[in-house]
């Protein structure tokens, strides 16, 4: 988190607690500190469809990765006395490869969640609430199962929540972690107890999610700006980032790598790479200076330095060929080997593939398996063009769910913008050659 100027609720909305010092985690300090008070006026003074509204007019885009319009999902739930149970569900699985932003408000502020949840349900008329927690998150699952039992106490949880004759509870589920989960559908299998493979759509969850009911899965970051909106209104939302995006709101932006301060920091949607770079993480480490960047995690396409001025938002960035993703970057070096980075990567998602459909479960071990010949200064030739192939038959619409396109993204713009390096991946004995010297073929 930043420390340059002094955090207000008007400024950062997410993270203004923490510039008291200590995390806030107990009932009382959170309520001290305008904690339940949208919840309040939510209940008290605004129709369903009237949060559901704002939350529209607020142009707060999802900040899982997908930056789909929250209120525009929200409005697909149907509504009306007859519809029967509805379910709200957390994605806080976060186990994208260099992200860590829900960690942050899940451990230092977790009624933050709680209350945003219960805001949400109200707006939807769930029955139900899951926060889907990644297995690993010990001490975030500790501080939300103690915030969910203080919120019941108080009467923010359970049946007639403040007077109003509403229900609804909510309760932690923790996975037993594997990356698919973050697909909203994989999930819902998995809270069901199933296999956590994702499922065919249509239908989609908001008419057929949790066991063959209308659903609504948000992720931790998006829920966590939910009370701010409801509190201070749209204009003042969208007027977060004026003159730097058109997303409303801010951004837990963050930096990994060998930079000289690795973090996260809550700043304006539309902040620059350039700043959150230099100015937020410092620069690069003495010595290093900066080959290419992931601008949202390792299902993200590589940019150059000269991106970095570009406006960190879900358009800017896709302009540029790449996807803005969690927003948190990670940059690579002048020192590091780009084919073993990206053989890393495909490494990590040939592993988290469920395995449910042929591209992905056959083509990310090959790929990755071509990716080590290169690395190896052992590739033949026609391996580049097989990687690139691989490319399209893995990218959107040949595979089940987007888990194999996002793995190719940074092969894809690596081959782009360093063929060289890759080219200098190819043995220079032929194959036929190398396999009379006894090597591989």
């Amino acid at each position: 988190m930043s420390g340059a100027a002094r955090m207000q609720p008007e400024t950062h909305p997410l993270l203004w607690r923490l510039d008291h010092g200590a995390p806030i985690t107990e009932i009382g300090a959170y309520e001290s500190l305008q904690g339940y008070a949208a919840l309040r006026k939510a209940l008290s003074q605004m129709e369903p469809a009237a949060v559901t509204q704002l939350v529209k007019d607020a142009n707060l885009r999802g900040r899982g990765g997908a930056g789909f319009p929250t209120g525009v999902k929200w409005s697909l739930i149907p509504m009306g006395p007859d519809v029967g149970p509805k379910y709200l569900i957390c994605n806080a699985d976060e186990m994208e490869p260099g992200t860590f932003k829900d960690r942050l408000l899940m451990e230092q502020i977790p009624h933050s969640l709680v209350e945003s949840m219960i805001i949400s349900a109200w707006a939807i008329q769930a029955t139900r609430g899951y926060i889907f927690l990644r297995g690993e998150y010990v001490l975030a699952a500790e501080r939300l199962n103690k915030a969910l039992a203080d919120a019941r106490a108080k009467g923010y949880l359970g049946n007639n929540i403040l007077g109003t004759g509403w229900n609804f509870d909510l309760f932690l589920h923790t996975g037993a972690g594997r990356y698919i989960c973050g697909e909203e559908t994989a999930l819902i299998n998995s809270l069901e107890g199933r296999r956590a493979n994702p499922r065919s759509k249509p239908p989609f969850p908001q008419i057929a999610g949790a066991w063959g009911k209308p659903t609504i899965v948000n992720n931790v970051e998006t829920f966590c700006n939910i009370p701010g909106i409801v509190l201070n209104g749209a204009e003042w939302f969208t007027g977060l980032s004026a003159g730097r995006s058109k997303d409303g709101g801010t951004k837990l932006y963050g930096a990994s790598g060998r930079v000289r301060r690795t973090g996260t920091w809550e700043l304006p949607m539309g902040t620059t790479g350039r700043e959150l770079l230099e100015e937020h993480a410092g620069g690069m480490q003495p010595g290093l200076n900066l080959r290419c960047w992931l601008p949202g995690g390792a299902s993200t396409d590589f940019l150059l330095p000269e991106h970095l001025d570009l406006a960190m938002d879900f358009d800017t960035i896709a302009k540029a060929r790449s996807r803005m993703g969690t927003g948190l970057i990670t940059v690579v070096d002048d020192q590091q080997d780009i084919i073993a980075v990206t053989r890393n990567l495909i490494d990590f998602f040939a592993r988290e593939s469920c395995g449910w459909c042929t591209p992905c479960r056959d083509g990310l071990p090959w790929t990755a398996k071509l990716l080590a010949a290169l690395e190896h200064g052992e590739g033949a030739p026609g391996d580049i063009e097989t990687l690139e192939s691989l490319c399209g038959l893995l990218g959107p619409g040949k595979t089940h769910c987007a888990l194999a396109p996002g793995a190719v993204e940074p092969l894809q713009s690596a081959l782009r913008f360093f063929r060289e390096d890759f080219e200098r991946g190819i043995a220079a004995i032929p194959a036929h050659a190398r396999a009379a010297a006894g090597g591989t073929p």
